[in-house]
């Protein structure tokens, strides 16, 4: 069985990072939990999010990682992010705004096969 990702991202997302990474440089994403951004993957300059101790790397997209806070993992963990992109407007703080387009996190849950595979 092929390695199974917690995180993946579309064409269309990874042809977007690549653009905002000629840009700005290194990035992160950060799945927000909601509040002033709704729930939407934050993308910012690397560096300029602080990690903290309890956010979950997912795996990386483009070169970039992908973190989750502890509390909204256990909740998703059951679920493969599929990172994707679609016009409109996202999170004010997150890269992509002045594109006119915007990150959007789709997700399905894993087969039992792809469960175990995740924990052995």
């Amino acid at each position: 069985m092929e390695t199974v990702k917690r995180v993946l991202a579309t064409d269309t997302a990874l042809a977007l990072i690549e653009k905002l990474q000629a840009k700005h440089g290194p990035l992160l994403f950060h799945q927000s939990g909601g509040c002033c951004d709704g729930s939407s993957p934050m993308c910012y300059p690397k560096g300029d999010f602080l990690i903290g101790d309890y956010d979950v790397l997912l795996g990386e997209i483009g070169g970039c990682p992908f973190y989750m806070s502890q509390a909204q993992f256990e909740y998703w963990k059951h679920t493969q992010l599929i990172i994707d992109v679609v016009p409109g407007r996202g999170g004010m703080f997150s890269l992509e705004g002045p594109e006119g387009v915007r990150f959007l996190t789709r997700s399905r849950i894993y087969t039992d096969e792809e469960w175990k595979a995740l924990n052995p």
